[in-house]
């Protein structure tokens, strides 16, 4: 089908909620993506952090086609192989005890949520300003970015937003009431926002004095992009409960919640469920990648080619650019100006890049990415920011 059939058949025909280029993505090979005249694109959005292991990976595909071979989804009426040994390997990773498998990142979030209250009889849920845990009512009302959550109001109640990276704004804001504070390592969606060393670590300590649930939303964070398989390892600590997706299964829609085991009993029968949650489809795709993830040491190649990325970004002489900031493969570039403008000739330009907090240039690239795909990447952008203030 041709790309302007492709256009007018989306606009016509499904809800006007995302703004997107004029290129259908046809297929992808690596780090690199094809539209459908055949353009070759340097991918740095990484379908905004799942695909962490490339596209077109042939051993993923042939894992999943013998997967589905077998049976797609018989549900959660029955035990199944593939998701009993994820739930173990996650456990073993993260240290913790009891999976709960959905199909996103928001679910899982949901799932946390649910599981916070249930456990400790509280219904006030401490997040941060300007954090991104998902849009559906429990995870957007978690959710700090105002400009997403004003249209939808009123939403739950029992959610109190304090500034990021303030540890004693967590611990002023705990009343009777607190179940739990929701907290991400590093935010993403405001922009790659990074705390200081010691603010996960205080939050920690915070919540285990006032017999809080520290919820740690690891849905961007983790899979080993920040060169740890959980962001939250850098800080030597362990939350009472991870929400993880994105990565997880190479681009298959998965979502899990990992928690203690003595939280996770709170769950008993009926209390919770998924349809597809756990599939065995999902959860072959993400042993697979998990697999790959450690057999090819992924996480130290992501920790190596982002700080190389970081230095290449900080090698770029232009007004336009103010801090670059990030950890492994999680990078961003804040633009004093030009920003869209940016991103939009570096797609011109055959870049994938994405804009996130109105002035950030995103990097979430595959974390099987090295210096020669980065190099023509920042050839191109590198290009771009120098001609920008021309071409206005």
């Amino acid at each position: 089908m041709e790309t302007n059939k492709v256009i007018e058949l989306e606009g016509k025909f499904i809800m006007q909620t995302y703004l997107r280029p004029s290129i259908v993505i046809d297929y992808g090979k690596g780090c690199y993506v094809f539209d459908k005249s055949g353009k070759k694109y340097i991918d740095l959005v990484g379908g905004l952090a799942t695909c962490i292991l490339g596209h077109g990976n042939k051993e993923f595909a042939e894992a999943i086609k013998k997967q589905i071979r077998k049976i797609t989804n018989p549900t959660n009426l029955y035990y199944t192989e593939e998701q009993a040994r994820l739930a173990e390997k996650l456990a073993r990773l993260s240290g913790l005890n009891k999976c709960f498998f959905s199909n996103s990142g928001a679910e899982s979030v949901e799932a946390a949520i649910k599981l916070a209250r249930k456990h400790t009889k509280k219904t006030q849920i401490i997040a941060t300003k300007d954090s991104f845990h998902g849009r559906t009512f429990g995870s957007l009302s978690a959710t700090g970015k105002e400009k997403i959550r004003k249209p939808f109001k009123p939403l739950l109640p029992g959610f109190k937003h304090v500034e990021y990276g303030n540890a004693d704004a967590v611990k002023k804001a705990i009343s009777p009431k607190t179940a739990a504070v929701i907290v991400e390592p590093i935010q993403g969606e405001a922009g790659i926002i990074i705390p200081d060393k010691n603010y996960l670590k205080e939050i920690r300590e915070i919540c285990g004095k006032r017999n809080i649930l520290m919820v740690i939303d690891e849905v961007q964070t983790g899979c080993g992009r920040t060169g740890k398989f959980f962001a939250y390892e850098h800080d030597k600590i362990k939350p009472d409960i991870v929400t993880l997706a994105k990565g997880l299964a190479n681009g298959i829609p998965i979502g899990a919640a990992i928690a203690r085991e003595d939280t996770a009993k709170s769950f008993v029968k009926g209390d919770h469920g998924s349809t597809f949650g756990g599939n065995p489809v999902a959860c072959c795709a993400a042993n697979f990648t998990i697999g790959h993830i450690m057999k090819n040491k992924l996480m130290k190649n992501a920790a190596a080619q982002g700080e190389y990325l970081q230095h290449k970004l900080k090698s770029i002489n232009s007004e336009s650019i103010g801090e670059i900031r990030g950890k492994g493969l999680m990078v961003g570039m804040e633009m004093k100006k030009y920003a869209k403008k940016i991103q939009e000739k570096c797609l011109e330009n055959g870049l994938l890049v994405n804009l996130t907090a109105e002035n950030v240039l995103r990097f979430l690239p595959p974390l099987t990415i090295n210096k020669d795909v980065i190099n023509s990447a920042l050839e191109i952008l590198n290009e771009v920011i120098k001609n920008e203030k021309i071409k206005k």
